[in-house]
């Protein structure tokens, strides 16, 4: 079967899929299957598809999308999985604005329902010169055991309370200053559900180079499989040669994404230099200090995110927890000048950024 697709989602962009597109009854029912669906209904909350460019756009009813068969489980979103078995008719829902599809199993009033959809087939990919022979085409990447990370310059991580609470704006507020610095900077995402957005905010922040989980083979992260995804990731980006890699944790440190797998990996763990904490407010800010240092033996440099919004916020956790506080929208200079000492470079250092 031949169809065309109106949307392709930026979760398959490492396949460079055309619109015209063949279509197999038989569905690879598992994370990381690429498959085409009809929208059957319309919404006016989250109804928009990241393309493979990562622009916006507006998905009606009646529209054929491809995107990817994968779980997702959002505090502000939705909760979703892959199912045992497929056939083409079946029902299935668009999880998040990447392309990420699944069965979903609770929403947040917040986004309303999600688009549902018809399953219309397996895309079919030609992997071999003038090959005729099609394979189920997925994002998934042949598994070559756990990689060991290789010269990896030092990282700047940014995790937070959960998702929403500042992380993005941190990490391209720090990528803007190092820059601006003279470093050279490489931005990654490791965790998380698929959606090009936050990597692109720290290119245009002035990144080099930017890598995510999906480019690493993965929709979304999970326990299972955060720590492959990361090493890949931060090992892809090395090659770049970047003078220092900042890292966004999407999610929050006690959410189901491998955040917390991922910063007891001591590869990992071991190449941190700055370690940044976003939070909602005090009581987040709190609980992340300590579970960072009781429960992963890391010691916070800084907090930012909306609980240093104002000066209630930022006295309670300089006066109460010893740590500085800085808000990355009001104060970008502070909170990449700090990365720069803790780095290295600048007065306490005495390094030179452009060395």
């Amino acid at each position: 079967m031949r169809i065309r697709a109106d949307k392709i989602a930026s979760v398959t962009r490492g396949l460079s899929l055309d619109s015209q597109l063949s279509l197999g009854s038989e569905i690879l029912c598992r994370e990381g299957s690429v498959v085409a669906c009809r929208v059957l209904n319309d919404k006016s909350t989250y109804r928009q598809l990241e393309d493979i460019h990562g622009r916006m756009t507006s998905v009606k009813r009646g529209d054929v999308i491809v995107g990817v068969l994968g779980n997702r489980q959002a505090l502000h979103g939705y909760e979703g999985h892959v199912p045992e078995s497929l056939a083409v008719g079946d029902r299935l829902q668009l999880l998040n604005l990447g392309g990420v599809i699944g069965v979903c199993t609770s929403a947040n009033p917040e986004v309303g329902p999600p688009f549902e959809l018809e399953l219309l087939g397996q895309v079919q990919s030609y992997p071999g010169f003038q090959s005729r022979r099609p394979v189920a085409a997925e994002i998934s990447q042949p598994d070559a055991g756990l990689p060991e990370l290789s010269n990896i310059p030092p990282i700047v991580l940014i995790c937070g309370s959960c998702m929403n609470s500042g992380k993005t704006v941190a990490a391209s507020a720090i990528v803007s200053e190092l820059c601006r610095a003279g470093l050279l900077v490489a931005g990654a995402k490791l965790t998380g559900v698929s959606l090009l957005r936050d990597v692109l905010s720290m290119k245009d922040y002035g990144a080099a180079n930017v890598m995510d989980f999906t480019d690493a083979g993965f929709p979304s992260t999970v326990p299972s499989n955060a720590v492959m995804a990361a090493r890949r990731v931060v090992n892809g980006l090395s090659q770049f040669k970047p003078q220092v890699i900042v890292v966004e944790m999407g999610d929050g440190i006690f959410g189901t994404y491998g955040v917390q797998q991922i910063l007891d990996d001591s590869s990992i763990a071991g190449c941190i230099k700055v370690l940044v904490y976003c939070a909602n407010d005090p009581a987040g800010a709190f609980g992340g200090a300590r579970q960072l240092q009781e429960r992963h033996g890391l010691a916070l440099d800084v907090v930012s995110g909306p609980v240093t919004d104002n000066q209630v916020g930022r006295r309670y956790i300089e006066e109460e927890l010893g740590l500085p506080a800085i808000n990355a929208r009001m104060d970008a200079a502070a909170l990449g000048g700090l990365a720069l000492q803790a780095l290295g470079y600048g007065p306490a250092g005495g390094g030179d950024a452009t060395d």
